[in-house]
């Protein structure tokens, strides 16, 4: 009999983590509507009226957010006010990086969610045990000997497509590792090459049948390129294929200039996209066992710039699911010059708690093997 539960007798899950790429604004995310230093710091920026959504007396959604005030109200959503880490860092890189590979003072390759990978499936039987929607190959999904399916439209995945047979396929990987065989000492390195190539076929050929298996009625929005990473996730999820973790990312959120116009737009596509992929998880029977958890590398500045805001450092989050235990989370920064950081809010709650949270209360994986410390968990998700 399988083991559907972890040492803390909550039900593994499923993660969807959504990156918001470019530094997210968090005040302007949710708003602290009531604080008059708000408007003092932001006489060009900040939002009333009609373009927030309240929550309580004090804080505020960001107008274009309604999906998300629907999902929190049913209890179904944790705001994370305040995340960040020690000594934060305002370069995008620099603070990606820390976020992925939850090593704040030092620099690392081995991604959070690619070592979780690792430990989920030890042996590597599974290829599609991680699938990351997008170009590329996020570093919080990299770690030696582990292979990620990154997928840009599941309809045309696939490696040497145009080859039909596992032998023809087999035949050309073979080739093509012969041509490094002259670098390689006992011929390890091919031998790698030709192994985490039939890996990648094997979760090809698995991910291309996924969306002939899936039925739903929900219309994702075709120009809205999260919705479509969405759907993806959908359709994979309906074939039982064993994915853990799914990965996607949205931005950019680097709102230098015209803030208000392209902050509005972003907000209104993530929360449609959430919206119909909530409606389609309920279709497929895959809630319960789905936890979706939402990040930004750091804020922007408590002043904005006259059009935009620049790089700061305390963000928001979110996670989203029916086994969460919705509400805000973290007290919401002071913004007295006082207590600032150099312009910038302080951090309340360490993402690495949330990450502790999610590895043993979702994926039901110990914790501190992964990110190499011991973090208190947050009360974050139901037994």
């Amino acid at each position: 009999m399988v083991n559907t539960t972890n040492g803390n007798g909550h039900h593994k899950k499923n993660l969807v983590v959504i990156q918001l790429s470019g530094g997210n604004d968090f005040l302007n995310t949710t708003i602290p509507y009531q604080d008059g230093l708000y408007y003092d710091f932001r006489p060009n920026m900040g939002l009333k009226g009609e373009d927030l959504i309240p929550i309580d007396d004090k804080v505020a959604f960001n107008g274009n957010m309604g999906p998300f005030k629907k999902l929190f109200d049913q209890g179904k959503m944790a705001v994370m006010m305040g995340i960040g880490y020690p000594e934060p860092n305002r370069s995008h890189f620099r603070s990606m990086d820390i976020w992925h590979t939850a090593e704040p003072f030092t620099s690392s390759a081995e991604g959070w969610l690619g070592k979780t990978n690792s430990i989920l499936d030890p042996d590597g039987k599974n290829p599609i045990t991680t699938v990351n929607f997008g170009r590329g190959l996020p570093r919080a999904l990299a770690y030696q000997g582990v292979s990620v399916a990154s997928v840009g439209a599941l309809e045309s995945y696939g490696l040497y497509t145009g080859l039909s047979g596992a032998s023809n396929r087999d035949a050309m990987l073979d080739t093509v590792s012969r041509i490094y065989q002259p670098m390689a000492e006992g011929g390890f390195p091919s031998r790698r090459m030709l192994e985490t190539g039939r890996g990648a076929m094997d979760g090809a050929d698995l991910l291309r049948e996924a969306p002939s298996k899936y039925a739903s009625d929900v219309e994702y929005p075709e120009d809205n390129p999260i919705a479509q990473s969405l759907k993806g996730i959908a359709q994979v999820m309906s074939a039982d294929l064993g994915t853990r973790i799914y990965y996607a990312q949205h931005g950019s959120f680097d709102t230098h200039t015209n803030e208000l116009v392209n902050h509005a737009l972003l907000w209104d596509q993530v929360s449609n996209a959430v919206e119909c992929f909530w409606d389609d998880l309920e279709k497929l029977g895959k809630r319960e066992e789905t936890v979706i958890w939402m990040f930004s590398e750091f804020g922007r500045r408590i002043a904005d710039n006259g059009t935009g805001t620049d790089h700061g450092s305390g963000g928001v989050a979110f996670v989203l699911g029916d086994s969460v235990n919705g509400g805000l989370y973290g007290e919401y920064p002071k913004l007295g010059l006082s207590d600032q950081l150099e312009g910038d809010v302080h951090f309340n709650t360490d993402f690495r708690q949330v990450y502790a949270t999610l590895l043993e209360d979702v994926l039901g994986v110990e914790s501190e093997p992964v990110l190499k410390d011991k973090f208190s968990t947050l009360d974050l998700v139901k037994s």
